[in-house]
């Protein structure tokens, strides 16, 4: 059963994809909201986001490992060679996942908890190795990266951020990994997954781009 709630800035109706969300965006006055219980408070505002040549869009439904999903949010971050965007999913079975989409490739990961023993972002180099969900993974590449923009429901607050460290893993079993320290607390959070084709999500309600 979706839920819904008034827009404190406009007095839109609000109709959650996810019952759980922390963070939406109102798509009428362009407001950030975060949700108190059962009252949103205005955080800020959207600027316009930039084009975006994904087909993927809030409401697109999909398939992960024979699960389906529905795109419920989207994170948008840019760096020196372009940008990328990283759409949250929602499993029927209740939990939660990242759909990286990039340039037309995709990666699906999933947060895991680590006990400690991660480097922070002062301490985190190209050539180490961390043992991660029982696989050894080592970083690859360091990315930069700025907020550039939020839209839908998201499972935290997450809006007017500045630069971003990434760490990019690989392992030898095909997957990846991914330090994320947007936290700024020292300790990143950690995501782990695999490239996805794009027929093998089975994607639908996708938006319409001219020649594709």
């Amino acid at each position: 059963m979706r839920r819904t709630a008034t827009c404190p800035n406009c007095g839109a109706a609000i109709e959650f994809l996810w019952s759980s969300a922390v963070q939406t965006t109102c798509s009428l006055c362009k407001s950030i909201l975060v949700r108190h219980d059962v009252d949103l408070e205005k955080v800020g505002e959207i600027g316009d986001l930039p084009p975006s040549s994904s087909p993927i869009q809030i409401a697109t439904q999909g398939v992960y490992r024979g699960m389906p999903f529905t795109v419920v949010g989207r994170i948008l971050y840019a760096y020196a060679r372009g940008g990328w965007n990283e759409w949250h999913l929602r499993l029927d079975d209740g939990t939660g996942a990242w759909l990286s989409d990039a340039q037309a490739e995709y990666a699906v990961t999933r947060e895991i908890a680590e006990d400690g023993g991660l480097p922070t972002a002062d301490q985190v180099h190209v050539g180490q190795s961390y043992a991660l969900d029982k696989k050894l993974f080592k970083v690859v590449s360091l990315t930069r990266a700025r907020y550039d923009g939020v839209e839908g429901e998201l499972p935290f607050e997450y809006w007017n951020k500045r630069e971003v460290l990434f760490a990019d893993l690989e392992s030898t079993s095909e997957q990846f990994a991914t330090f994320d320290y947007s936290d700024g607390d020292g300790a990143p959070t950690v995501y782990v997954g695999e490239f996805q084709d794009f027929d093998e999500l089975r994607l639908s309600n996708l938006r319409e781009i001219e020649g594709w």
